[in-house]
């Protein structure tokens, strides 16, 4: 088997970032340095001499990490950062990450062998370390749905906070006044929680904590939460689920229990994917905007890789809220 970067980190005992920066003779400590050369010798690693050769030179190529393709909201992101960067000659390297921080330091740290001109960090990125790395080496990257302010880099959001206040307060002029939520463990989740609690408090209503539930990315768990969350005493009208994919997961579980949506339960959605249209009944959600947001997001960057912007800039796109079917006045 081929000896990678990777296995030159784990041996050394440094971060990958560190190997790279020894391959590419960029400052290091000297013991660092040392062990990581030992090591390299040890495992007969060679780097590839097509990245070393490409160091320093443009590829017009972006780098492009994003946490799940299997998401519907994460593949068209993908599908139109595609779309937008081959109008101007450059191709993207797309790497699924997992969420998983040690994955997201070995995918940065390859995409820098190959010599990519940017980085686009899509929808949930983990490892502030390596945002860092990227950040103190004049790395061009941007932040697409994601948002690390500490980092004085190019980022393009939504606002999360009003969206779900736009969903939470759709459902209280209905008559909903016990709202139960599934989110993830994310940022953006987090922000529409926020959001919710938000109008809540404006409304004079009473948050009730224990009907906060935070799911995995599975379908099957968001179901097996559902349900609980229906068994719950202060059992809900509706269901705030912080993407789409939480919100079908929804339907089903209340499907299978013999719930009518949305005349026993309304429920909603967050994304506007393709799901919240096809989906039986067609799914009121919150609208992002993401064909301007990642056509945004590649002009941002390719000005930066080709120098005619230095300064950075943090949009905040406002979102919308698409009323469908699958919420209804409160009969409870």
């Amino acid at each position: 088997m081929k000896t990678t970067i990777y296995d030159v980190a784990e041996k050394a005992g440094v971060s990958i970032s560190t190997v790279s920066k020894v391959m590419n003779d960029q400052q290091v400590g000297k013991k660092s340095k040392q062990k990581v050369l030992k090591v390299m010798q040890e495992l007969n690693y060679r780097p590839s001499v097509l990245a070393s050769a490409l160091t320093g030179k443009r590829t017009s190529t972006i780098g492009l990490l994003l946490p799940d393709l299997a998401n519907p909201f994460v593949a068209e992101m993908a599908r139109r950062v595609e779309d937008r960067a081959h109008e101007f000659g450059f191709s993207l390297v797309i790497c699924s990450t997992d969420l998983n921080p040690e994955k997201e330091e070995r995918s940065v740290s390859l995409l820098r062998q190959k010599s990519v001109d940017g980085f686009i960090l899509a929808s949930a990125f983990n490892n502030r370390r390596v945002i860092a790395d990227l950040v103190d080496d004049n790395v061009p990257v941007l932040l697409l749905s994601e948002s690390h302010p500490q980092f004085a880099v190019n980022s393009i959001n939504i606002d999360n906070i009003v969206g779900g206040y736009q969903v939470a307060s759709h459902l209280v002029s209905l008559g909903h006044t016990r709202i139960a939520v599934i989110g993830e463990d994310a940022t953006s989740s987090q922000q529409r929680i926020n959001g919710y609690k938000q109008a809540f408090q404006e409304s004079g209503l009473t948050v009730h904590e224990d009907l906060i539930a935070i799911s995995d990315s599975s379908v099957e768990h968001a179901q097996r939460l559902t349900k609980e969350l229906l068994n719950h005493p202060k059992k809900p009208t509706a269901i705030i689920a912080c993407n789409d994919v939480l919100a079908i997961a929804a339907i089903l579980a209340a499907r299978e229990i013999g719930l009518d949506i949305p005349k026993d339960l309304s429920i909603t959605g967050f994304d506007n994917t393709l799901l919240s249209k096809s989906c039986d009944p067609p799914l009121t959600t919150v609208e992002q905007g993401l064909d301007k947001m990642c056509a945004q997001a590649v002009d941002l960057l390719i000005e930066e890789i080709e120098g005619k912007s230095t300064s950075k800039q943090r949009i905040l796109v406002l979102p919308q809220l698409v009323i469908r079917k699958s919420t209804a006045f409160c009969q409870d």
